[in-house]
């Protein structure tokens, strides 16, 4: 799975690769991304600007958004199985931008948190699809899940799943509309000879604690 990520990029770096407007108002820099937060996303209803959405998807027929913390994360190859996931993988897909993703791997010491980033550093978008809530008084949330795929080389090393890296040519095909068998051919393992991990402080664990500290290796 996916389940904490960072997002600390410079406005101008994000309006430079991702082409969108930046809100600095809601907007800031993230080194501990986690479940129910409201987060970066450019989504397909409003491509062009940095949206703030709630992490852990909120399906519009749910009851309640009480579901919200079980959905952070859509297998690939199980995703137009799921009625949570088959209408907004079809219609509502997102980009989620990052530039780095946490996951944790079983040692004799116990389970040790590495970050995982692409070689160079450079921001990348995971592959999201994002659905909208409204409460019985009228509140609108809107919110998304990552999909995830099986680990490349480097992160069977540490886990048994990893989110769908968008190769950056691809990641205005996943926002428009694109056939079905197209976008799921992109639902693949990042190569891994793009990427490095490595050891990062416990702390990350703390879903409170949003520190530069948290990006530095051990």
């Amino acid at each position: 799975m996916c389940g904490r990520y960072s997002f600390a990029v410079e406005d101008e770096l994000i309006k430079e690769r991702f082409g969108v407007s930046v809100r600095s108002a809601v907007w800031k820099a993230r080194y501990n991304c986690a479940p129910t937060q409201d987060l970066a996303v450019i989504s397909t209803s409003d491509p062009l600007t940095l949206s703030m959405y709630r992490w852990g998807l909120i399906p519009s027929w749910a009851k309640d958004p009480g579901m919200s913390a079980a959905m952070i994360n859509a297998r690939a190859e199980t995703i137009l199985e799921k009625a949570s996931f088959k209408v907004p993988f079809r219609h509502r897909r997102c980009l989620v931008p990052a530039d780095g993703f946490y996951e944790w791997k079983q040692t004799v010491r116990g389970k040790a948190p590495h970050r995982v980033i692409l070689k160079g550093g450079a921001p990348f978008a995971m592959a999201g699809i994002w659905d909208q809530w409204v409460s019985p008084d009228g509140e609108i949330i809107c919110s998304f899940s990552i999909i995830t795929t099986t680990p490349n080389e480097l992160m069977k090393e540490i886990h048994d799943r990893m989110p769908v890296i968008l190769p950056r040519e691809h990641e205005k095909t996943w926002l428009e509309n694109t056939p079905e068998q197209d976008l799921l051919r992109l639902l693949v393992p990042y190569p891994a000879q793009e990427m490095e991990a490595y050891p990062v402080s416990r702390e990350v664990n703390n879903a409170r604690v949003d520190t530069p500290e948290l990006i530095s290796r051990l």
